[in-house]
């Protein structure tokens, strides 16, 4: 595949991330949604180009939504988690060894759950209170990521099927 191409794709993607930011950003409801398929665009990029220029559209759309949306906590959320989570997918899967994977994916939500509960706790106004302890959360969060990771490889799947198939 020829630079060109690459360049377009990943103009194509960037503008696509910081589209999808920004709903996020400003939709009501729906916002892990939005995360969760903004954050199909680098493992597509990855598959359709290569990992050094999946690696620019994600620091690329990560500047632009920075400047263009600011430092919301859907931002935040893209940048630690849902933007990097596409890489570490690709190469934690590339292990082939379904417990390492698990584990190496569960410590990388773990620490990036600590990163931006910290920083929603010092820089929101608002306090994260719940009906549920601090451990129900904990153990809720866990499942959900597990349901983002399987929802993420069916969305990656099916982008494989049915748009890469022509590429």
């Amino acid at each position: 595949m020829n630079k060109s191409s690459n360049i377009a794709r990943g103009g194509v993607s960037v503008a696509l991330l910081v589209l999808l930011i920004y709903i996020a950003s400003i939709a009501p409801s729906s916002k892990l949604t939005i995360l969760t398929v903004s954050s199909a665009i680098i493992p597509y990029s990855i598959i359709t180009t290569n990992t050094k220029n999946s690696f620019i559209v994600y620091v690329a759309a990560s500047i632009l939504s920075l400047i263009l949306i600011g430092p919301k906590a859907e931002t935040i959320s893209y940048l630690l988690f849902f933007g990097l989570y596409g890489f570490l997918k690709y190469y934690i899967e590339k292990v082939n060894k379904p417990l390492y994977e698990i584990i190496l994916k569960l410590v990388y939500f773990n620490v990036t759950l600590f990163i931006l509960y910290s920083l929603y706790t010092k820089f929101f106004t608002t306090l994260i209170s719940g009906a549920f302890p601090l451990y129900i959360m904990l153990l809720l969060a866990q499942i959900a990521f597990f349901v983002f990771d399987y929802a993420l490889t069916i969305i990656i799947n099916y982008m494989r099927k049915r748009f890469i198939k022509d590429i």
